[in-house]
C-alpha cells in the first residue's frame, strides 16, 4: 500500500492505493475504488475490503471524502452530496492516468452511504464496468425521514437556514457530532437502536477509531442532503452489472436493508444481483470476519465476472 492524491478542483484528495502481491509497474491491473461509509475515513472498513480485493489481483484505491480525513477541500467536515460524488469521477481519472492500470476494468465498491454516492455516480460516470454495494444507504433518504413525520424534515431545514443566516452573519461554522460521542453519552440519550448502538461501538472504541473519523460535521453542509436521491434515475441510467450486499439480522435506523432492495428493484441494470448474508447487522459487514467473509466471496466471484 502507498499514499496518493488526487485532485477535486483545486485540492488534493487524499487516497491509499493497495496493490497486489508481486505487483509489476509495468503490467496491466484491473483497478476497484472502494468509497467509505458517511462518518468515517479510509483507514477503516474501506481498507478491510481494499486489502482483501487487492489480495485478488486487484489496483483498489481507497480515498477519503473531500473536506474529511486527510484530504483538503473548501471548508471542514462537509456532507455535500455533489462534492462526494465528483470525488469518484476524480477517482477516476487519477487511476486511468497510471499505466498499470486497465482503463477498460474499472469498477466500484461502495460501503454504507460511500455505496449510495457510488451508485449515483455510476449512473454518469461510464467508465465504472461494474458497481458493487455493501450495506449501501441512501443519505438522502435518511436526512428526509427524520423521525418519520415530513415535518421533521422541514423544521430540520428551517434550523440549518437560520444557522446559515448567522454564518453569513459572521458566526463561527456549527460543527455537530454523527452519533453519540461515547458509550455514556449514547446510554444517556436512551436510544435502542441497533445501528445507532453499533455506530457508537465501531467509531469509538478501540474496534474501529481513527484518527481521520472524529466524528464532526458541518451543520450547514447537511442542507443540501435533503434535495439529494442517491438512487434517482436509477431506473434509466444504471446499467451496468450490479453487486447489493445487505445484512439479514435486525434491521436499523439507517435503512441499509430496505435501500438495497430498493436499489434492485429499480436498477435498470440487465445483470444484477442482491445478497442477503444471514443474522448479521450493518456493523457486522464493516469488520466482522465471518459476514465480511462471505461478503467478500460475493465480491469476488461479481467482480472476476464483470472486469
Amino acid at each position: 500500500m502507498k499514499s496518493v492524491s488526487f485532485r477535486n478542483k483545486t485540492w488534493d484528495v487524499a487516497a491509499d492505493l493497495h496493490l497486489p502481491e508481486g505487483f509489476d509497474e509495468g503490467g496491466k491491473y484491473p483497478a476497484i475504488i472502494v468509497a467509505h461509509p458517511i462518518s468515517s475515513c479510509k483507514e477503516q472498513t474501506a481498507a478491510i475490503y481494499a486489502v482483501k480485493l487487492a489480495e485478488l489481483g486487484y489496483v483498489c484505491l481507497a480515498f477519503d471524502a473531500s473536506t474529511q480525513g486527510a484530504s483538503g477541500g473548501p471548508g471542514r467536515y462537509l456532507e455535500d452530496p455533489a462534492t462526494r460524488v465528483e470525488d469518484f469521477r476524480c477517482a477516476v481519472d487519477y487511476l486511468v492516468a497510471q499505466d498499470f492500470v486497465d482503463a477498460d476494468r474499472i469498477g466500484v465498491l461502495g460501503i454504507c452511504g460511500g455505496g449510495g454516492y457510488a451508485v449515483n455516480a455510476a449512473m454518469t460516470e461510464r467508465r465504472f464496468k461494474a458497481v458493487a454495494t455493501v450495506v449501501g444507504a441512501n443519505y438522502g433518504r435518511i436526512s428526509r425521514e427524520g423521525d418519520l413525520s415530513p415535518d421533521a424534515a422541514i423544521k430540520a431545514l428551517e434550523g440549518i437556514c437560520a444557522q446559515r443566516t448567522a454564518e453569513a452573519r459572521g458566526a463561527e461554522p456549527a460543527i455537530t457530532s454523527y452519533i453519540p460521542r461515547s458509550q455514556e453519552e449514547l446510554e444517556a440519550t436512551g436510544i435502542k437502536d441497533v445501528d445507532v448502538v453499533e455506530a457508537v461501538d465501531y467509531y469509538t472504541t478501540q474496534r474501529g477509531r481513527q484518527p481521520g473519523s472524529p466524528n464532526r460535521l458541518n451543520v450547514v453542509s447537511t442542507q443540501a442532503g435533503f434535495g439529494f436521491d442517491a438512487f434517482h434515475l436509477a431506473d434509466q441510467l444504471l446499467t451496468q452489472p450490479l453487486q447489493i450486499i445487505v445484512g439479514g439480522g435486525q434491521a436499523g435506523a439507517f435503512g441499509s436493508y430496505r435501500d438495497g432492495f430498493e436499489l434492485f428493484d429499480k436498477a435498470r441494470s440487465a445483470r444484477k444481483n442482491i445478497l442477503v448474508v444471514p443474522g448479521a447487522t450493518h456493523y457486522d459487514l464493516y469488520d466482522q470476519p465471518e459476514p465480511v467473509g462471505k461478503a467478500m466471496a460475493q465480491l469476488k466471484t461479481f467482480f472476476a465476472e464483470n472486469l
